[in-house]
């Protein structure tokens, strides 16, 4: 414990973590008064991620940055995934897939380019294993193709394209999720050498033991999962009173909030030259949540939710995943960066948010 209350003492931005009893003594009390929890969550958030992301380094200087990027990137999926189950339970379909979608592209455009600008403006060109973004980015396209199957299938026969639809999701979720087994048994054990880091990272000082790192990282995530909960509950009142569409609220806010935590590692791992490190977390990120994250919420929408989801998504979403995809497998193909690179995947990404921002309020079609 004083190795926490060390930290704290160091780092003015941990002194925020007194947010994080104060939402949930709020959600409680006052459950309705959703600008506030709006407000307190957010501010709750950025601590947390502060403090994962101080832990994962802990634990990527003892099991290296590829696998302590997957071990970020799965912890971080968890609070998307707790999200969804929830939002599953509630019957909001559209807002699951909206924050699917929202975070695949978020992960693959804004955490990687924002990675490779913010770590290019201190160094001037980076190196990472190109091997790993490779496989990532592959894996992430192989996922997009399998979420343009159930649209076509549904638009060729619209009498029975529903039922169609969900068979074929159904049977693509089993897929994915062996796809997703297949790749980490090709990147953590047979072919493993590939996917070494290279050694040109600074160390970022004395880190936590890792047993302490570990449990640092298990609490931390849990706490990251109920905050985030609070806000995807008051997001949506919030959205309303400002006027957004349920579109950029799950495509955007919900997502961007969700990989706080994430992205707080990746961009501080950037900055220390280990590139390695965030691009297993950014692409990896993504690929696990389109090969694991929304195959399992298939499967569980049988158990948890009101009816059985699909993995129909509306198809401006599925083009916007489908060009993060291509872009991802193109930009990584090199194994080298420098900030401009990351500008301009980091523009991309505007350029969706300023199209999504426009849709009106009162539409749910694109979500």
């Amino acid at each position: 414990m004083h190795h926490l209350l060390k930290e704290i003492r160091h780092n003015p931005l941990l002194w925020m973590l007194v947010c994080v009893p104060i939402v949930l003594a709020v959600e409680t009390a006052a459950p309705s008064a959703h600008t506030a929890l709006f407000v307190l969550a957010v501010l709750a958030i950025v601590p947390l991620a502060a403090l994962l992301s101080h832990a994962t380094e802990s634990v990527a200087a003892k099991t290296g940055d590829a696998v302590g990027g997957l071990l970020n990137a799965t912890l971080g999926n968890l609070t998307e995934l707790i999200i969804a189950i929830a939002a599953l339970h509630a019957g909001e379909y559209m807002l699951v897939k909206a924050s699917i979608a929202g975070a695949i592209v978020t992960n693959s455009l804004f955490m990687l380019g924002a990675s490779f600008l913010l770590g290019g403006l201190r160094h001037h060109v980076q190196e990472y294993n190109r091997a790993g973004g490779r496989m990532y980015a592959a894996l992430l396209l192989m996922a997009t193709i399998a979420l343009l199957a159930p649209s076509a299938v549904a638009d060729l026969d619209p009498a029975r394209g529903e039922a169609m639809a969900l068979s074929l999701s159904t049977g693509l979720a089993v897929l994915l999720i062996c796809a997703y087994g297949l790749g980490l048994l090709f990147s953590l054990k047979t072919h493993k050498e590939l996917f070494a880091s290279e050694e040109h990272g600074e160390t970022g000082g004395d880190g936590w033991p890792i047993g302490f790192a570990l449990g640092t990282l298990l609490v931390v995530t849990v706490l990251v999962a109920l905050v985030s909960e609070i806000f995807v509950s008051s997001v949506q009142k919030a959205g309303e009173t400002l006027g957004l569409s349920p579109a950029f609220v799950g495509f955007i806010i919900v997502a961007l909030v969700g990989a706080a935590a994430e992205m707080a590692v990746a961009f501080s791992a950037a900055r220390k030259n280990r590139l390695d490190m965030s691009v297993s977390i950014a692409l990896g990120s993504a690929s696990q949540i389109a090969l694991f994250v929304a195959p399992a919420l298939v499967l569980l929408s049988y158990v948890v939710g009101p009816k059985p989801m699909d993995l129909q998504f509306w198809p401006g979403a599925v083009t916007m995943v489908m060009i993060a995809s291509v872009t991802s497998c193109f930009i990584t193909n090199s194994g080298r960066s420098a900030w401009f690179i990351g500008a301009l995947l980091v523009l991309i990404y505007v350029i969706f948010a300023m199209t999504l921002y426009m849709v009106p309020p009162g539409s749910h079609g694109p979500v």
